[in-house]
């Protein structure tokens, strides 16, 4: 399909689409850094700088996409919901496809936007689609499904064509393989931030990358290496968690890079989407449930025929790609989790009422202990070895 894209951001979704054999016409996007980006690695493509000021699509657009801001509708985000400034430039989406009825939408945001206001950004994407005559289909993927990140997105397509939106997202599922992790033996991400009521831990795996800060403050993660050393990975590693190659993002100034990964679209999903745009599979209806008009919440996964809404009975893992160990997968040296970030994580931690693996918060101590005992100005921390040494 002949693609114009939205929201582009850094291209996730678009190099995906690409990969998977779909051809992008034009793509839209204001953030001057990202725009960077895209003019570097999309270089034949032209660049509309303002969905607000875009007056007409392409002719001959066969897919719209459009990964809108989630800012106002991220848990840790602002949570103005759909009505907030940022995420309710998805009216533009409606208001182009008033003027062009292009025949296939793709839409990407944060999952949280299912809960939010009891569901009231899903109420209104849903009902404008339906009263222009679509049908959908939507589904929360993780992105660990394909790469050591735990990362849920909602994944919306709109037909109003031949294309059956639920044999796009519904026809693969998988149960992911059950491993035992040990702290002595794999690598375990969390956030260093947090510590309170959260920590966002994950075995063998990083918890999402965030978006950050676009005044340059980066929000990476932490990973306790099996060694026993904590590091932040390097924004190289942050890329290919992304499904990037390294150095995607170099065109852009260092201090913003961890936030257009972090709010990038993860590209291995967006590849497997765009083979299955391009070769649906077969829907089985005995995945359909009821529709729960009195939920609190929209459903993780659901569809509209046409006729009726069902939701649907069905995992955040359309497939499993083999991959390495975390501590395996990560490539780059990363930075010492510093005294002062270990010192807060772990006050916190020892004050708050979490509970933790075993031996977690002894090996933060002796991380400290160490970090204590050897200060190195700008050390690095091998990935594979743990062992500090001076860049």
């Amino acid at each position: 399909m002949k693609i114009s894209a939205l929201f582009a951001g850094i291209g996730g979704l678009e190099l995906g689409l690409n990969r998977a054999g779909h051809k992008s016409l034009m793509m839209c996007e204001i953030w001057d850094p990202a725009v960077a980006v895209l003019r570097q690695r999309f270089a034949s493509i032209p660049i509309e700088r303002d969905v607000a000021s875009l007056k007409d699509l392409p002719s001959s657009t066969e897919l719209l996409t459009a990964g809108f801001p989630c800012q106002d509708l991220s848990q840790a985000g602002l949570t103005a919901g759909i009505e907030g400034k940022r995420s309710g430039l998805v009216d533009h989406v409606f208001r182009l496809l008033d003027k062009q009825r292009v025949k296939t939408i793709v839409l990407e945001n944060v999952s949280f936007m299912l809960a939010l206001d009891k569901g009231a950004a899903m109420h209104r994407l849903t009902g404008a689609f339906e009263e222009r005559g679509y049908r959908w289909a939507y589904r929360t993927v993780n992105s660990l499904a394909f790469v050591p990140q735990r990362r849920e997105r909602v994944f919306f397509v709109a037909s109003c064509g031949d294309l059956e939106p639920e044999n796009v997202l519904f026809g693969d599922d998988v149960v992911p393989p059950t491993t035992e992790t040990k702290l002595a033996t794999h690598a375990h991400g969390f956030y260093w931030t947090e510590g309170t009521r959260g920590l966002g831990w994950a075995p063998d795996a990083i918890p999402t990358l965030k978006n950050g800060s676009t005044i340059g403050i980066p929000s990476p993660p932490a990973v306790l290496m099996p060694a026993g050393q904590i590091i932040k990975p390097d924004i190289r590693d942050a890329e290919h968690l992304q499904g990037f190659p390294e150095g995607w993002t170099t065109s852009a100034p260092e201090r913003l890079r961890w936030s257009l990964v972090g709010n990038a679209v993860t590209v291995p999903v967006a590849e497997w989407l765009g083979g299955r745009l391009l070769e649906p599979s077969v829907y089985d209806t005995q995945r359909d449930r009821p529709w729960e008009t009195s939920s609190k919440r929209f459903p993780r996964a659901a569809r509209f025929d046409g006729l009726t809404r069902y939701g649907v009975e069905i995992s955040g893992f359309p497939v499993w790609q083999q991959r390495l160990h975390l501590h395996q997968f990560l490539k780059y040296s990363g930075m010492p989790l510093s005294v002062r970030a270990t010192s807060g994580f772990l006050s916190r931690a020892e004050a708050s009422s979490l509970r933790f693996v075993p031996g977690f918060l002894a090996a933060v101590r002796s991380h400290l202990e160490r970090m204590h005992a050897a200060p190195v100005a700008h050390s690095s921390v091998t990935s594979g070895t743990g062992l500090i040494a001076a860049e």
